[in-house]
């Protein structure tokens, strides 16, 4: 490897490395510094020669801390250039463009899958090409993706990915889109530069009147389910109210939380029933309310007792006023937005998986 190759892609080079010796039918022959005397922008990082179920194949590595799908485009641009310039080969000597990485961008992954060029991140994550032979190995995406991907599902900056959610259609600029998600146009922006790292919105503009549209809601919403769904749900609150079935005590719930002045709305199957009807019958109540001592009298104003199992009203507190973001007023009573609609039931039990697909189909519809 050249010696101004840094420590931190020379471990990352030797992770990949290590994990081809792992494999069966593959014997790693040789690994050769990239060619003296090109440029840093002409050059490959490594070239590695295997023996790979019994055939010859040369790799001419390049190595990037972070790939998203146009830093990918621009190194591939790159080594197709490079590649056309190589010496000729030894008859039956394929040559396999590779892209290492300390992550991969889902984009990226598939960006790359379809032009069968192989890759390799920090996480595992292996694809291989060669004519007669396909090696792919998918893990979980490395801590260093896993921390870019949960800070757009958390805290504020989920508002913002919220609101262009629940705004698909239209354009935003900063300011607006920062007034919208109830938070500061540095929140917002920083927000956009990372969704934009991965080609779900498209531009339009410069400087103060650049607008940005997102582009692919469902990636975008399928991200945040499937984030959701590696973290523990938040904690609710059990309760048996006696002597109401589900439509009347949801009645109740409106009238002792507007009296009290509580915020509040409901989620799970009693919202996605309302949404988009889909079961006979809903037998719980589940709700986010904003904490607060108001709160609190009001579920005793229900005569809600706290049960174990058996309940038939679930309270999810929130501090933040942000977790009722577009909540709505429909037949009566509150609703979550469908968007935490949608993501509360994926997370729930029974049937509630084939509700939150009905109400994406038939409500969200993306």
């Amino acid at each position: 490897m050249a010696s101004d190759i840094p420590i931190a892609e020379r471990r990352l080079v030797d992770q990949f490395l290590q994990t081809l010796r792992a494999l069966p039918e593959v014997g790693v022959q040789s690994e050769q510094p990239s060619p003296p005397g090109c440029r840093p922008d002409r050059r490959h990082d490594a070239e590695v020669h295997l023996r790979l179920a019994g055939k010859s194949v040369t790799l001419l590595v390049q190595v990037k801390k972070a790939l998203f799908p146009r830093d990918a485009r621009q190194a591939l641009w790159r080594l197709e250039r490079l590649s056309g310039r190589l010496p000729q080969r030894a008859p039956g000597q394929e040559v396999v463009l590779m892209l290492v990485a300390e992550s991969l961008s889902p984009g990226t992954k598939e960006l790359l899958r379809s032009e069968r060029v192989g890759y390799f991140d920090s996480g595992g994550s292996l694809f291989l090409p060669a004519k007669g032979i396909y090696l792919y190995v998918d893990k979980p995406p490395p801590k260093s993706l896993s921390r870019i991907v949960r800070s757009l599902f958390s805290g504020r900056r989920a508002q913002v990915t919220h609101s262009l959610l629940m705004r698909h259609h239209d354009w935003f600029s900063v300011t607006p889109l920062a007034a919208q998600a109830t938070v500061s146009p540095a929140t917002a922006s920083q927000v956009l530069a990372e969704l934009e790292r991965f080609e779900w919105l498209e531009s339009r503009g410069r400087g103060p009147r650049k607008e940005r549209h997102l582009r692919e809601p469902g990636a975008l919403l399928d991200a945040w389910a499937k984030h959701l769904l590696a973290v523990r749900p938040p904690g609710m609150r059990r309760y048996y109210v006696t002597g109401v079935q589900a439509e009347s005590l949801i009645e109740r719930i409106d009238q002792v939380f507007a009296a009290r002045d509580v915020e509040y709305a409901l989620t799970h199957e009693a919202a996605g029933q309302r949404y988009a009807p889909f079961l006979s019958r809903c037998s719980q109540v589940r709700s986010r309310v904003l904490a607060s001592p108001a709160a609190d009298l009001a579920i005793g104003d229900l005569d809600a007792r706290a049960v174990d199992e058996g309940f038939n009203l679930a309270v999810i507190e929130t501090t933040s006023r942000g977790d009722l973001l577009f909540r709505e007023r429909v037949r009566r009573c509150w609703l979550a937005s469908p968007i935490h609609v949608y993501l509360d039931l994926l997370r729930s039990e029974g049937r509630a998986k084939e509700m939150a697909e009905h109400l994406r189909r038939e409500k969200i519809g993306f």
